[in-house]
């Protein structure tokens, strides 16, 4: 009997929120991640035949499989394909010849016809050709090679050309990882034309372009159908015994680290269901920068059958953090409400202002039970991807076109536009009907700017902190292995970006106004950055004051896009339309436009959000230096190093010799406390641990 197999292949959650279970999103780009090898092939084809060089008596090869496999692709690109002909052995070196030959070498043997059956009389391919490549082995120096004896490329039969040749019996192999997605898609009821054709949209290739037929995804459906029935009980129970160890290195961790917390349900038989988790450092990352969370609940297991939900945060160096994950058992509003819950619990019952999470109606369901006061956000990078993989088929060349449309539907600012220019673009379309029209609608409120406009987003709304989440996952998920080895894999990624050292950067003044000398010796580079934009930025506007102390604030050259800006001098504060301040904690170029006029040289300290600014870093290994009784070295090392990063900040020059007078500066320090003499009999330990 097979075994199940032992690799944990994690995919995209490809089941479409629309809910119907025959519907699946496909991923522009997911083919390298669906079948690398498949690319390879498609690679191989199109980097330049011309540039192999033939076989040739006397060519040296390391084994016999290097050379097959040199000839082979020398024969796909030359229109034929290869087969192992004859091999001879000895005792002394083994098989020590080779012959490989054409697949057309040599003649069909006949074959007697049973009486009284029918007998289907299949046309050989095999026409005597003679093109051939031998091999003998040889012991150089102690080493095997093996060399070509003999080579001919003459064939006796027409060459196929490139879109035939790869519908030779050769070269039409189903990779594991199409496999895996076959049998996903068999099981899931698609019939087999139909699986076919989402492998094809998967790939973003053609109809007919897959490097194998349809009858072979049959014929490989039928042939596993008692192959899956048999590794199914295998699997259940392999899934139980992986999720039971799974628990006990929980338990483990937590009896070694007591800030570690985890918790897990069980179902009706005593099996355990879902397990979700986090550690003492992403606990404490969450009190300075839980304010806006992703949960990203994109990947599930096909060999466990489970969803990974990892909740995850943006710190005040524009770094992705690790809050916490879960493995869920299912996708329901109760599966994803125990989540939520724990994961509340787990963050010592503080909520998000802001989630923001995938398209899932079943999730927002459980967020509104669970966080009702909390707003919740579908990140547009999240729906840009389902768009073409709903509507490509459906609206054909004119899918770039809605795409375009609906990109500038993202951000109509009034909810009166947008409920206007959304019937425009569904019936121009002709997408009233539409089920995933339906659906995106639905969640207007979710996505739309007109809607949640002034919701804070931490600039987690962007492409950068999506391929900054993408890569953190990838890293999670590049161990293919048990579920207790993912754990382990889990914990060494979330440390990793938790604990990731900023590197000290130096920040350029641009502008010479004095805001920006000061905002930048309180704010992150990367705040910063993003402030000074805004600030170089505010240079093209005009003010103009109203009536009332309020102003408009416009562009130079711009019509559209006129803002309000509202000054309230008793508390000095400042509101303006566009709301960035809200959804960033970075103020707006019209509000700075406004600072400047009135004459401001610092912006008020209300303005520089603690999660934003330089102190409010993650620094761990400080936490965990043990300390002496009057910490007067302690405050020394902080002092310096609280100059030193500010300096740091002027110029690239300093920021060089900050580095190496921080070395200098922080050895003499602690050479200093080594000498101090022990308290009351016990020796301080100067160990940095940056885990606890």
């Amino acid at each position: 009997m097979t075994s199940p197999p032992s690799k944990n292949i994690w995919i995209r959650r490809q089941q479409c929120p629309c809910g119907d279970w025959k519907c699946y999103v496909t991923y522009e780009g997911d083919s390298e991640e669906t079948s690398s090898i498949t690319s390879q092939l498609v690679k191989n084809d199109s980097a330049g035949s011309e540039a192999m060089v033939s076989p040739y008596v006397g060519m040296v090869f390391k084994s016999d499989d290097d050379a097959f496999e040199y000839y082979g692709n020398f024969a796909r690109k030359n229109g034929f394909s290869i087969r192992k002909e004859r091999s001879r052995l000895s005792p002394q070196l083994g098989i020590y010849k080779r012959d490989f030959v054409c697949y057309r070498s040599g003649f069909a043997p006949v074959k007697k016809k049973p009486t009284g059956e029918h007998h289907r009389d299949r046309k050989s391919v095999r026409c005597g050709c003679d093109a051939k490549m031998y091999l003998s082995k040889e012991v150089v120096d102690g080493v095997s090679q093996w060399f070509v004896v003999q080579f001919s490329n003459v064939h006796n039969h027409e060459l196929l050309e490139d879109d035939q040749v790869r519908l030779l019996p050769a070269y039409r192999k189903i990779h594991e990882a199409d496999q895996e997605r076959i049998l996903l898609l068999s099981k899931a009821g698609f019939p087999i034309h139909r699986i076919v054709k989402v492998l094809e949209l998967e790939k973003g290739i053609q109809g007919g372009q897959l490097p194998f037929l349809e009858r072979d995804v049959r014929n490989f459906v039928q042939n596993r159908k008692k192959v899956v029935q048999e590794n199914d009980a295998l699997l259940t129970e392999k899934r139980e015994n992986d999720t039971l160890e799974l628990l006990e290195a929980c338990k483990g961790t937590k009896e070694a680290d007591e800030d570690f917390v985890y918790d897990f349900t069980v179902d009706e038989n005593d099996k355990v269901e879902h397990i979700a988790w986090s550690y003492g450092d992403s606990v404490h990352a969450y009190t300075m920068f839980g304010d806006a969370v992703y949960f990203d609940t994109s990947y599930q297991s096909i060999t466990y059958g489970v969803l990974f939900g990892a909740w995850l945060g943006i710190d005040n160096h524009g770094r992705t953090i690790f809050f916490g994950c879960v493995l869920l058992q299912d996708e329901t509003p109760r599966s994803f409400s125990w989540a939520l819950q724990t994961f509340v619990r787990f963050m010592r019952g503080r909520c998000p202002q802001t989630i923001l999470t995938d398209l899932d109606p079943g999730l927002r369901d459980a967020i509104r039970s669970e966080l009702p006061g909390t707003k919740h956000v579908v990140s547009i990078w999240n729906i840009l991807p389902k768009v073409s993989s709903w509507f490509s088929v459906s609206l054909g060349s004119r899918c770039a076109e809605f795409k375009s449309e609906f990109d500038v539907l993202c951000r109509v600012e009034s909810t009166e536009d947008f409920e206007l220019q959304w019937n425009q673009m569904i019936s121009m379309f002709g997408l009233t009907t539409d089920k995933h029209i339906a659906l995106l609608y639905s969640f207007r409120a979710s996505w739309a700017l007109s809607y949640m406009k002034g919701y804070f987003l931490a600039c987690m709304a962007t492409t950068a902190y999506s391929k900054s989440v993408d890569a953190f996952l990838k890293g999670v998920f590049s161990a293919q292995t048990c579920l207790r080895s993912f754990f382990e894999q889990v914990g060494i990624s979330a440390n990793f970006q938790n604990q990731a050292r900023q590197e000290m950067q130096y920040m350029h003044i641009k502008t010479c106004i004095p805001i920006e000398e000061h905002v930048r010796s309180i704010l992150t580079p990367f705040a910063f950055n993003a402030l000074q934009h805004e600030l170089v930025l505010a240079m093209q506007y005009a003010v103009s004051e109203m009536s009332n102390g309020s102003y408009l604030v416009r562009h130079f050259k711009e019509i559209d896009g006129e803002r309000l800006v509202i000054w309230i001098p008793e508390e000095e504060q400042i509101h303006c339309s566009c709301k960035e301040f809200e959804s960033s904690g970075l103020l707006c170029r019209h509000s700075l436009r406004v600072f400047v006029v009135k004459n401001y040289f610092q912006l008020p300290d209300k303005y520089y959000l603690n999660r934003w600014r330089k102190e409010s870093s993650l620094d761990f290994y400080d936490d965990h230096i043990t300390r002496t009784s009057d910490d007067e070295w302690f405050q020394d090392y902080h002092c310096l190093t609280e100059t030193l990063f500010t300096e740091s900040s002027i110029t690239k020059e300093r920021a060089d010799y900050v580095r190496r007078e921080l070395t200098t500066q922080l050895t003499r320090i602690l050479n200093e406390v080594r000498n101090m003499p022990e308290c009351e009999g016990v020796a301080m330990d100067l160990t940095f641990s940056p885990t606890g």
